[in-house]
C-alpha cells in the first residue's frame, strides 16, 4: 500500500464510461489515470492524467497492473488485467457495473477462457453480446460510487 490516497485507473482505449468516471472522481477529489495507446483527446479536468503507453500487446494492462494497489479502483473490461489487479488488492469494476473480486474472478476467467475456446472451435460463432445500455451506465455509476467508498476506507 502506498502513502497516497485512492487512485482510479481506467483501461481507457475502449472504455464507454470515461465521462462518468471523471464526474464521480471530481465529486470525490480523486486522481484518475486514463491509460491508453493514444488516440484519446486529453481531458481539461486537472484530476485526470492521460497516460499514453507504447503500442503493443497488453502494454496498457501491464502499466495499470504494475501500479494498482489496495485502496485503488480499476475500471476495465479486460478479465486478465482484472485478475492481476484483484490479486494486488485493488477494487475492480467493469463498464457495466459488475464488480470483480477474489470471490468471483476465478469463475469469470474460466468463463472467458471457455468462450475463447468455443469461438476458436466454431468460426461461425459470433461474439459481441448485447450493446451497452443506459441501464449498464446507471449500474456502473452506482457500482463505482460503492467501490470508491470502500477503497477510501481501505486507504
Amino acid at each position: 500500500m502506498t502513502a497516497q490516497g485512492t487512485v482510479i485507473y481506467v483501461d481507457a482505449d475502449a472504455c464507454p464510461v470515461k465521462a462518468e468516471v471523471e464526474k464521480v472522481a471530481s465529486r470525490h477529489g480523486l486522481p484518475v489515470k486514463m491509460v491508453c495507446n493514444g488516440g484519446l483527446r486529453p481531458s481539461a479536468n486537472p484530476l485526470v492524467e492521460m497516460v499514453f503507453v507504447p503500442d503493443g500487446p497488453d502494454v496498457a494492462d501491464m502499466w495499470i497492473a504494475d501500479r494498482a494497489v489496495r485502496g485503488d479502483v480499476v475500471i476495465t473490461g479486460d478479465i486478465p488485467l482484472a485478475a492481476k489487479c484483484v490479486e494486488s488488492g485493488a477494487r475492480v469494476i467493469k463498464h457495466n457495473g459488475e464488480t470483480l473480486t477474489a470471490a468471483n474472478i476465478g469463475n469469470v476467467l474460466a468463463t472467458r477462457d471457455l468462450m475463447t475456446d468455443l469461438r476458436a472451435a466454431d468460426p461461425f460463432r459470433q461474439g459481441g453480446g448485447r450493446p451497452f445500455s443506459k441501464a449498464d451506465r446507471s449500474r456502473f455509476l452506482d457500482g463505482l460510487e460503492r467501490e470508491i467508498q470502500a477503497a477510501k476506507r481501505e486507504k
